[in-house]
Protein backbone atom coordinates (compact mmCIF):
# COMPACT_ATOMS: atom_id res chain seq x y z
CA UNK A 1 0.00 0.00 0.00
CA UNK A 2 1.56 3.52 -0.71
CA UNK A 3 0.40 6.78 0.91
CA UNK A 4 1.20 10.27 -0.05
CA UNK A 5 2.60 13.08 2.07
CA UNK A 6 3.25 16.59 2.19
CA UNK A 7 4.95 17.51 4.86
CA UNK A 8 7.76 15.72 6.46
CA UNK A 9 5.80 15.71 10.05
CA UNK A 10 2.73 13.67 9.01
CA UNK A 11 5.57 10.89 7.41
CA UNK A 12 7.05 10.80 10.85
CA UNK A 13 4.01 10.02 12.64
CA UNK A 14 2.85 7.59 10.05
CA UNK A 15 5.66 6.17 10.67
CA UNK A 16 5.56 5.73 14.39
CA UNK A 17 2.26 4.71 13.68
CA UNK A 18 3.15 1.80 11.74
CA UNK A 19 5.56 0.80 14.04
CA UNK A 20 3.11 0.55 16.98
CA UNK A 21 1.15 -1.30 14.63
CA UNK A 22 3.45 -3.84 14.38
CA UNK A 23 5.19 -3.17 11.34
CA UNK A 24 8.98 -3.56 10.57
CA UNK A 25 11.24 -0.36 9.20
CA UNK A 26 12.40 -3.13 6.25
CA UNK A 27 8.95 -3.43 5.83
CA UNK A 28 8.65 0.66 4.88
CA UNK A 29 10.19 2.38 2.09
CA UNK A 30 10.74 5.93 1.72
CA UNK A 31 9.88 7.85 -1.68
CA UNK A 32 11.03 11.57 -2.75
CA UNK A 33 12.51 13.55 -5.06
CA UNK A 34 14.49 15.09 -2.59
CA UNK A 35 16.06 14.35 0.73
CA UNK A 36 13.98 13.53 3.89
CA UNK A 37 15.70 13.66 6.55
CA UNK A 38 13.75 12.28 9.47
CA UNK A 39 14.76 12.35 13.51
CA UNK A 40 16.54 9.64 14.82
CA UNK A 41 15.23 6.73 15.62
CA UNK A 42 12.23 6.82 13.40
CA UNK A 43 13.45 4.69 10.35
CA UNK A 44 16.65 3.33 11.78
CA UNK A 45 18.11 0.54 9.61
CA UNK A 46 21.12 -1.41 11.28
CA UNK A 47 24.22 -0.70 9.16
CA UNK A 48 27.62 -3.39 9.38
CA UNK A 49 29.28 -0.82 7.36
CA UNK A 50 32.20 -0.50 9.88
CA UNK A 51 32.45 -3.85 10.84
CA UNK A 52 32.77 -5.25 7.13
CA UNK A 53 35.56 -2.36 6.44
CA UNK A 54 37.98 -2.92 9.30
CA UNK A 55 37.30 -6.93 8.22
CA UNK A 56 38.17 -6.30 4.95
CA UNK A 57 41.35 -4.11 5.65
CA UNK A 58 42.37 -6.81 8.61
CA UNK A 59 42.19 -9.63 5.92
CA UNK A 60 43.56 -7.70 2.65
CA UNK A 61 46.24 -6.74 4.93
CA UNK A 62 47.07 -10.26 5.93
CA UNK A 63 47.07 -11.68 2.90
CA UNK A 64 49.37 -8.91 1.96
CA UNK A 65 51.68 -9.61 4.20
CA UNK A 66 51.48 -13.58 3.76
CA UNK A 67 52.30 -13.32 0.40
CA UNK A 68 55.29 -10.93 0.80
CA UNK A 69 56.35 -13.19 3.41
CA UNK A 70 56.18 -16.10 0.58
CA UNK A 71 57.45 -14.24 -2.02
CA UNK A 72 60.68 -13.02 -0.06
CA UNK A 73 61.28 -16.83 1.28
CA UNK A 74 60.35 -18.38 -1.47
CA UNK A 75 63.77 -17.41 -3.45
CA UNK A 76 66.39 -17.64 -1.41
CA UNK A 77 68.40 -15.20 -1.42
CA UNK A 78 71.94 -14.35 0.29
CA UNK A 79 71.72 -11.37 2.15
CA UNK A 80 74.66 -10.75 4.39
CA UNK A 81 73.15 -11.59 7.72
CA UNK A 82 70.16 -9.42 7.08
CA UNK A 83 66.72 -10.82 7.58
CA UNK A 84 65.46 -12.48 4.79
CA UNK A 85 61.70 -10.87 5.63
CA UNK A 86 61.59 -7.54 7.63
CA UNK A 87 58.66 -5.70 8.34
CA UNK A 88 60.31 -2.44 7.70
CA UNK A 89 60.76 -3.31 3.83
CA UNK A 90 57.07 -4.27 3.64
CA UNK A 91 55.27 -1.49 5.59
CA UNK A 92 54.37 0.90 3.15
CA UNK A 93 52.86 -2.54 0.62
CA UNK A 94 51.34 -3.82 4.28
CA UNK A 95 49.80 -0.37 4.94
CA UNK A 96 48.42 0.31 1.09
CA UNK A 97 46.90 -2.73 0.87
CA UNK A 98 45.21 -2.45 4.40
CA UNK A 99 43.44 0.42 3.52
CA UNK A 100 42.61 -1.21 -0.55
CA UNK A 101 40.93 -3.76 1.84
CA UNK A 102 38.80 -1.31 3.67
CA UNK A 103 38.08 1.07 0.62
CA UNK A 104 37.04 -2.25 -1.42
CA UNK A 105 34.95 -3.62 1.40
CA UNK A 106 33.14 -0.30 1.94
CA UNK A 107 32.37 0.40 -1.26
CA UNK A 108 30.96 -3.51 -1.77
CA UNK A 109 29.00 -3.36 1.16
CA UNK A 110 27.71 0.01 0.01
CA UNK A 111 26.11 -1.50 -3.26
CA UNK A 112 25.12 -4.50 -1.59
CA UNK A 113 23.33 -2.54 0.92
CA UNK A 114 22.07 -0.43 -1.79
CA UNK A 115 19.81 -3.37 -2.89
CA UNK A 116 21.81 -2.97 -6.23
CA UNK A 117 23.34 -6.43 -6.56
CA UNK A 118 19.73 -7.80 -4.87
CA UNK A 119 16.58 -8.35 -6.95
CA UNK A 120 13.86 -6.31 -5.12
CA UNK A 121 10.45 -7.77 -4.44
CA UNK A 122 7.52 -5.72 -5.68
CA UNK A 123 7.19 -2.99 -7.76
CA UNK A 124 9.53 -0.58 -8.56
CA UNK A 125 10.26 3.15 -7.38
CA UNK A 126 6.93 5.22 -8.03
CA UNK A 127 7.35 8.72 -9.78
CA UNK A 128 6.93 11.49 -7.01
CA UNK A 129 6.31 14.90 -7.92
CA UNK A 130 8.46 17.53 -5.91
CA UNK A 131 7.13 18.42 -2.57
CA UNK A 132 6.03 14.95 -2.17
CA UNK A 133 6.99 12.28 -0.23
CA UNK A 134 5.72 8.75 -1.10
CA UNK A 135 5.60 5.91 1.85
CA UNK A 136 5.27 2.52 0.68
CA UNK A 137 4.40 -0.29 3.43
CA UNK A 138 4.37 -4.14 2.91
CA UNK A 139 2.05 -6.10 5.82
CA UNK A 140 0.12 -9.14 5.62
CA UNK A 141 -3.35 -9.10 4.68
CA UNK A 142 -4.37 -9.10 8.47
CA UNK A 143 -2.77 -5.85 9.28
CA UNK A 144 -4.52 -4.30 6.57
CA UNK A 145 -7.36 -2.39 8.61
CA UNK A 146 -4.82 -1.28 11.18
CA UNK A 147 -2.63 -0.36 8.29
CA UNK A 148 -4.90 1.31 6.72
CA UNK A 149 -6.09 3.42 9.66
CA UNK A 150 -2.81 4.38 10.92
CA UNK A 151 -2.30 5.93 7.28
CA UNK A 152 -5.01 7.71 7.30
CA UNK A 153 -5.08 9.37 10.81
CA UNK A 154 -1.34 10.32 9.77
CA UNK A 155 -3.06 12.38 7.04
CA UNK A 156 -1.82 9.99 4.19
CA UNK A 157 -3.77 10.25 0.59
CA UNK A 158 -4.00 7.44 -1.98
Amino acid sequence: MEAEFRETESVVGAIRSLRVVGIEPNAIELFSAEPVELPRGVLDRPSRMSLVSVAGAIGFGSLATLFMYWAQHNYTLLTGGMPVFSFWAVGTIMFEMTMLGAIVSAFLWFVWESGLLRRREGPPAPLVEPGSIRLRVRYEQSQAPRVTDALRRSGGKW
